[in-house]
């Protein structure tokens, strides 16, 4: 895949447009205020109820009523929660996508699952940071920006492309670099990603890793030291020069030991499981569960909240980082 930069776009289409940045949570905050350091002309639709209101007001944003900003926008740019964008865009953007609109998205959730189905003569484009907000924001305050991807799923205006570049151009993505990819890939990746390796599969590693020490005599707050504390350390050398650095830096035990053991705690049989989860994700089972959990009420989101609150995981972590901050 070709990576682009600053030098491929050409960011002109966004000159008088209104970019429509709907919710103001992290992604809506970060990239609000991308787009206007940017010089694009932004505003913010917003629901009446929340503290999400006054924290864009206070950063000097208009914010209007989710439809109004709907109507004003030239691009509206959804950043809600992806449980709720289905019913906010039916109840309150729907009427206002005709001709020579732009719906946009950073996560293609609820157009490849068809919970949101625009209508055919509005572009609809996909522009997705691969970092959270705070760093995002960070990055461009630095003056650099931090790698996305852009998507296109509608093109009847022949310029979608064109637009969802130039926002990741404005949001200073493209110094570091983007790569064009369809709503399914960035998708089902994410939801790949997010369940079996950056979230629950590492939260897993860790939680097992914990309990196994400690059930087997040591004390918990060493046992949080070796599988909590020091997997930031070593995902950082990753980060930094890849796998291969890594176990260059690490001593030589630590290295035979990875290599020969490590696979024989996560080896074909996990690999197995994931293809069964990647499977789930692609056929929309994934997708109907959430859903319906969400309209449930969100029971067993709520329990496993609670759950992990409870854990001596969490509760030793909150102590030893508590010696950390009086350290410092």
């Amino acid at each position: 895949m070709k990576i682009l930069h600053d030098d491929d776009v050409d960011d002109s289409i966004l000159r008088d447009r209104t970019v429509a940045v709907i919710g103001y949570g992290a992604q809506g905050e970060a990239q609000a205020k991308c787009l206007r350091d940017s010089s694009i002309d932004v505003i913010i639709g917003l629901r009446s109820s929340g503290t999400s209101r006054a924290r864009a007001e206070r950063d000097g944003f208009e914010v209007l009523p989710i439809g109004e900003a709907a109507r004003r926008g030239d691009i509206v740019h959804v950043l809600i929660p992806d449980e709720v964008q289905a019913e906010v865009y039916d109840a309150e953007i729907k009427e206002h996508m005709h001709e020579g609109k732009t719906l946009s998205f950073s996560h293609g959730f609820n157009i490849c699952f068809r919970r949101i189905v625009p209508p055919p003569d509005v572009d609809v484009i996909m522009v997705a940071p691969k970092a959270p907000g705070t760093e995002e924001r960070k990055a461009y305050l630095e003056g650099f920006g931090v790698p996305g991807l852009v998507a296109v799923r509608q093109n009847p205006s022949g310029r979608a492309r064109e637009t969802a570049l130039a926002m990741a151009k404005a949001l200073h993505w493209t110094r570091a670099g983007i790569l064009e990819c369809t709503f399914e890939q960035e998708t089902y990746e994410d939801l790949f990603g997010e369940q079996c390796v950056l979230c629950g599969g590492l939260v897993e590693l860790m939680k097992n890793g914990f309990e196994v020490l400690v059930e087997a005599g040591y004390p918990p707050e060493m046992a949080y030291f070796e599988c909590v504390h020091e997997m930031k350390l070593i995902v950082d050398l990753i980060w930094q020069g890849g796998i291969k650095r890594m176990a260059e830096v690490i001593s030589n035990t630590a290295e035979y030991g990875m290599w020969s053991v490590g696979h024989k705690i996560i080896g074909s049989d996990v690999k197995e499981r994931m293809k069964e989860a990647l499977k789930r994700i692609e056929n929309g089972e994934f997708a109907s569960e959430w859903v319906e959990e969400y309209r449930k009420g969100a029971p067993f989101l709520k329990m496993s909240r609670d759950k992990i609150s409870k854990h001596q995981i969490e509760t030793v972590g909150a102590e030893i980082r508590r010696l950390f901050e009086r350290a410092e």
